[in-house]
């Protein structure tokens, strides 16, 4: 009787510690890329619309466990419990946030498939400033460090389209611009997408911030068990998405 309750102890020690622990150390299983986290059980990874960029976004490299999201400036950011798994993708300019994170990945698709006639985007006075330096590594990372400087949640909410919750892609984004009594906006991006036999979605989000830090995989803080993965909800009016709250209308795609 005695063993048996200080083994039911024992367990519940250890599953506590997990959570406590596991909860908060960043990448925990030491994934190599985001395609190697597990999708939620019962679900398939889709491929999407443009399955290419799909698989682009799930060969992602993330950096080991532990990993801490560092600043642009050196030092480690605040709040390291958001990060779920820092992206292994060195940063070009103090001033790539949120929104420059967003257009960092999808220039670094097109770049990498060579799809350079593709790689534009609008700064806030509505100009769209394209890339025309072809397979210039030099050239492709000069063009994005030029638009951080232009470019914000405002400019990416406007020139996107919106998407429908019910069809979110890998590669759609969540944005908005500065809103009333807030200074600055926010965008992250969905870099996975799983569903299940009943038409159920759970989706992966990527994020940089204000100061310039690691982009990085976020953590779901309502779904401890499942983390990092969220699960969609159609008919919601607004999703709380980590700490960020986004309308349902503020999905958009490229």
């Amino acid at each position: 009787m005695l063993i048996g309750i200080l083994l039911i102890v024992i367990s519940v020690l250890s599953y506590g510690a997990w959570i406590l622990l596991g909860s908060k150390t960043s990448n925990p299983d030491n994934y190599k890329t985001i395609g190697d986290i597990p999708t939620p059980w019962g679900y398939k990874r889709i491929k999407g619309d443009d399955a290419a960029y799909s698989e682009f976004l799930r060969s992602l490299p993330l950096k080991g466990r532990g990993a801490d999201v560092m600043l642009y400036t050196g030092g480690r950011s605040r709040f390291q419990s958001l990060n779920y798994a820092v992206v292994d993708i060195p940063l070009l300019s103090n001033a790539e946030q949120c929104a420059d994170a967003c257009m960092r990945l999808r220039a670094e698709y097109l770049f990498y498939t060579s799809q350079y006639g593709r790689i534009r985007f609008q700064n806030v006075n509505g100009k769209t400033l394209s890339y025309g330096g072809g397979s210039s590594r030099k050239s492709f990372e000069r063009y994005l460090r030029n638009l951080y400087g232009v470019a914000s949640t405002f400019s990416l909410s406007r020139e996107m389209k919106t998407r429908r919750l019910a069809d979110m892609q890998p590669g759609d984004v969540f944005v908005y611009p500065a809103r009333y009594g807030q200074q600055y906006g926010h965008a992250v991006m969905v870099v996975d997408v799983a569903i299940n036999k009943r038409g159920k979605k759970a989706f992966l989000l990527a994020e940089g911030n204000t100061p310039a830090r690691d982009i990085h995989v976020m953590r779901n803080f309502e779904n401890p068990f499942r983390s990092p993965w969220f699960f969609l909800d159609d008919d919601a009016d607004l999703l709380l998405l980590s700490v960020f709250p986004y309308k349902s209308n503020e999905l958009r795609h490229f």
